[in-house]
């Protein structure tokens, strides 16, 4: 039998059990697994699995398929509670990852990585939606701050282990990959039987929803989706096709762009907390569109390495500033709409990395200044966005158009 808690009698429960510790477990958990898979995943498919471009090119489009299909989470929430779907996608997400390397095939690879992204991107999903239910939301903007810092520094450890003991003691893929999703579902596991079951307190709507009133937020979502797209399959493809960059000088910017979200993104939180989300959004987004447009420029104007690795790391660091989105809308959301609008929104994020990443690998052929440029004019329109995004949005007031509306449920 399950133990219920509603969130205000959690605060007398000891620190180690209340809700917010639930969340900083699982911020450092998911992080082990994937970011474990992500690192030797190159390195795995071609050595172990022989894999050409198009194979890769499959992976990813495979990987992002459970994404686009995040609104599934409605359905399932009708059945089980939240708290446990996002331990138990957990849980998948860290046993896929474990036996990776039992499959070293074609078809092997794509089923395990499927399961894999089944449980990364319901996990997420869910775990986005009690995040605005748990968090306050005078504290909101700092905690998801520190949540983010947790995760990088989960990041941080696994890929430092990774890179001075891999060699150094002759690791395997098998036994890294084991010991990753080994630990991240050994971990949710214990947070499957060592907390109760928070009970928030406004209901979730357990149907589709899709509200007028939320247009703006869908529409940023599906714009940052898009960009995401461009900065993680482009990006560092740049380093490594235009600037020959190995993979020790790859892992090192990882390295870098970790340690900066562990210092700056308990500090953009507070930046969100004290400037509004409007501000914190335009600021990001003026900052890509610099970004973007620079990254062509090193292919337009033949600038140098020194300028595309500075790019790269602000390029990450201005993205830690998109936690004022979800922010954004805890405060203009009916409380009973974040569990099903946030697997939309997931949903919508996704619909972009479908197609977009083979798309733009065809422009990338012929120019790939364009793609970056492309990418500029993507962050201008989430800029214009942005800027419709009142000073101290609310159910009614989503947008500097809709002041004095009152929020009717559509």
């Amino acid at each position: 039998m399950l133990r219920v808690i509603p969130l205000d009698q959690a605060r007398e429960m000891p620190l180690w059990r209340r809700p917010v510790a639930l969340l900083f477990l699982m911020a450092a958990a998911m992080p082990v697994a994937f970011a474990t898979w992500s690192a030797l995943l190159n390195n795995f498919v071609i050595e172990v699995a022989s894999f050409d471009g198009a194979d890769i090119g499959w992976l990813h489009t495979v990987r992002e398929i459970p994404g686009f299909f995040a609104i599934g989470v409605i359905a399932l929430i009708m059945f089980i509670r939240e708290q446990v779907l996002g331990v138990v996608a957990l849980i998948l997400l860290g046993v896929a990852t474990a036996v990776t390397a039992w499959f070293p095939s074609l078809g092997g690879i794509l089923t395990i990585t499927m399961l894999s992204s089944i449980g990364f991107h319901y996990y997420e999903t869910v775990n986005q939606s009690l995040q605005l239910q748990w968090l306050p939301k005078d504290r909101a903007p700092q905690t998801l701050g520190w949540l983010m810092a947790a995760g990088s520094a989960a990041t941080l450890v696994a890929y430092v282990l990774i890179v001075l003991s891999w060699e150094s003691l002759g690791l395997t893929y098998n036994l890294v990959y084991m010991l990753a999703g080994g630990v991240t579902a050994a971990i949710a596991l214990f947070c499957l039987l060592a907390y109760p079951q928070f009970e928030a307190p406004n209901p979730q709507k357990k149907k589709f929803i899709l509200r007028q009133r939320y247009w703006l937020y869908y529409a940023m979502q599906f714009m940052a989706g898009a960009r995401r797209q461009i900065f993680v399959v482009f990006a560092g493809f740049m380093m490594v096709e235009r600037f020959g960059f190995d993979v020790h000088e790859v892992t090192g910017l990882y390295l870098i762009n970790l340690v900066a979200n562990m210092v700056l993104a308990p500090v953009f939180g507070k930046v969100v907390a004290r400037w509004g989300e409007r501000r914190a959004l335009v600021f990001e987004y003026a900052g890509l569109v610099t970004v973007f447009g620079l990254y062509g420029g090193i292919y337009w104007f033949g600038w140098g390495v020194v300028l595309a690795s500075v790019l790269y790391v602000l390029d990450h660091m201005f993205f830690a500033l998109a936690l004022a989105l979800k922010t954004y809308f805890q405060k203009i959301a009916d409380p009973g709409d974040i569990a099903p609008t946030a697997a939309v929104a997931f949903t919508i994020n996704h619909i972009a990395a479908v197609f977009l990443p083979a798309l733009l690998g065809y422009l990338w052929l012929v120019s790939p200044g364009a793609v970056f440029g492309l990418a500029a004019a993507m962050a201008a329109v989430s800029l214009g966005l942005a800027l419709l995004i009142p000073r101290h949005p609310e159910p009614g007031y989503e947008t500097i158009f809709a002041r004095g509306l009152p929020a009717a449920a559509e």
